[in-house]
């Protein structure tokens, strides 16, 4: 039996418990004079065939980590043009760490926030234009942050996606699944004194499911299983789906509480997952899928693909397999990477469950010989896949070496007659750990990348890419140090084209600067926290 000091347990205890005190938020210390490089660019927007919007999700763009139920990372809205551009920045803790990686926005424009530290999660509400807090909602700390705490490794919370995969309904509530296993709709709303607060809804128990014998302050040496819930997302008759990493999943009808669920023989799921009318798409660590779910809601496999998982996990991934949550492509098409040893490479295959053919329609190597890596998914508009290359990037914690990083992203385009797939550009920009976003309406590539300057430092900056040629056309400024690395968060474009980037200490935001623009938001007048303080400048 392995044993801690007493003293130590005791001091996690107290730690963990301490994340309830008010947080005091603050402008992150390494920023400065912005600057802005290249020129200001020219909407040019893309003309296409609009991405489906999920019936029991919030609106495109706002409800999800990757954007929509089809992961597209496409946003239907502006993205900031570079024109007078101002940053904002916000710590999310005064903890370490106080990343606020995930971003989704509500009806009226509120920003509803995943933040976490080294001992916590939690939900905040947040005003748009000034990052005011205006709420918080203290989520159960994951098993994988005691370990990581236990045992000074904090790999363990960054290879550890549970509770990442969240989203908003239709409704603007919030769908998440804990650590302790439930899953709750979580709404917000202002109580009777005028103030913003988060509240349950509707909460299910899913420990008599899924197993959660899991290490924690209450129970240090467990002995049977923990398999956390990594996402959640629902169909288009309303049950909602859910994937642990052990390869677990199933559906949980909202109606009356049912729970199906199956899981996938020696496999684990370690990303995200899509939905379309035509089913859900998961893939493993050994082959891609599409399920639905029987007239009992009992989840099927339609098709199995498998692919090349490689010999084992790279410096760039989280896991041995894909390192990409399925993107959606219109009707016909799924794609993500594989993990091959050497080059990986971006896997397209037709959905249809009928088709009678090869459902693998083009495998194009991508990036580097062994510099080629990603564990963010991929783009996907019309016909277009945009990938960027993770190899070399470890963590905000543990990267000391950041010429192991070797950068790159890639367009890769299909075939009009589906004869294959071609390559159209091949960017050198280095955006490490970022879930890149196309905005439709400004034609542009998001990503965040960093450059060393000749002191030593790493500079990071908001990228903007040409989706049509992917040269640069401007970089942004955020700020210096590992304070601004993003450390696999996702960039999320709002409906009024600011740019948010969840960074390892809190949150960076990036807009064009109006006279409208520059007015602040009255969605929360007078309801912001009074110890939040913010910092704006102009590029």
């Amino acid at each position: 039996m392995k044993t801690y000091p007493m003293f130590l347990c005791c001091t996690l205890a107290l730690l963990l418990t301490a994340c309830s005190e008010p947080r005091v938020p603050r402008a992150l210390s390494g920023g400065g004079a912005p600057l802005l490089t290249g020129q200001p660019a020219t909407a040019q927007p893309l003309i296409g065939t609009a991405i489906p919007q999920h019936p029991r999700m919030a609106a495109n763009g706002n409800s999800y980590m990757h954007a929509d139920a089809y992961s597209s990372d496409a946003h239907p809205g502006p993205g900031p043009l570079g024109r007078n551009l101002e940053s904002i920045s916000r710590s999310g803790s005064r903890y370490p760490g106080g990343s606020c990686p995930i971003v989704t926005v509500d009806r009226s424009g509120l920003l509803i926030v995943l933040c976490a530290d080294v001992f916590s999660f939690e939900l905040q509400l947040l005003e748009p234009r000034t990052l005011n807090l205006l709420a918080r909602y203290p989520l159960p700390s994951r098993p994988s942050t005691f370990h990581a705490l236990i045992t000074l490794d904090p790999d363990k919370i960054m290879s550890d996606t549970s509770g990442a995969y969240f989203y908003l309904d239709e409704q603007d509530r919030i769908v998440y699944a804990d650590a302790r296993q439930r899953i709750q709709r979580i709404g917000h709303r202002r109580n009777a004194a005028g103030a913003w607060e988060f509240h349950i809804i509707d909460e299910w128990d899913m420990s008599g499911t899924v197993p959660h014998d899991c290490i924690g302050s209450t129970n240090l040496w467990p002995k049977g299983e923990c398999d956390p819930i990594t996402g959640v997302m629902p169909d288009y008759d309303g049950k909602i789906w859910w994937i642990t990493r052990r390869g677990r999943l199933g559906t949980l009808n909202p109606q009356n509480g049912t729970i199906r669920a199956t899981q996938l023989s020696g496999e684990e799921i370690q990303n995200g997952f899509s939905v379309a009318r035509d089913g859900v798409y998961i893939v493993s660590d050994f082959a891609m899928y599409r399920f639905f779910a029987d007239a009992n809601g009992m989840p099927k496999v339609g098709w199995r693909e498998v692919y090349d998982r490689g010999s084992g996990r790279k410096v760039g991934s989280l896991s041995r397999g894909s390192g990409t949550t399925p993107t959606l492509l219109g009707e016909h098409y799924v794609t993500v990477t594989d993990n091959a040893d050497g080059r990986i490479n971006l896997l397209v295959y037709r959905r249809e469950q009928a088709f009678s053919g090869q459902r693998l329609l083009c495998k194009v190597p991508l990036f580097e010989q062994n510099g080629s890596a990603t564990d963010n998914s991929s783009i996907g508009w019309e016909r277009s896949i945009i990938t960027e290359n993770n190899a070399g990037y470890r963590s905000a914690f543990a990267q000391k070496d950041w010429n192991e990083v070797v950068g790159g992203m890639m367009r890769v385009d299909i075939r009009e007659d589906e004869s294959g797939c071609d390559v159209i550009w091949h960017s050198s920009e280095h955006s490490p750990s970022l879930v890149a976003k196309l905005s439709l309406v400004s034609g542009l590539v998001y990503g965040y990348t960093f450059e060393r300057r000749a002191d030593g430092e790493i500079a990071w900056h908001l990228t903007a890419l040409d989706f049509a040629t992917g040269k640069t056309v401007y970089k942004a400024f955020a700020g210096i140090g590992s304070s601004f690395d993003n450390n696999w968060s996702p960039l999320t474009l709002g409906p009024d084209g600011t740019a948010y980037v969840g960074t390892f200490r809190g949150l960076v935001a990036f807009r064009d600067s109006t006279p409208s623009a520059r007015q602040v938001s009255s969605i929360a007048s007078g309801n912001a926290a009074p110890d939040c303080v913010y910092f704006t400048s102009r590029m």
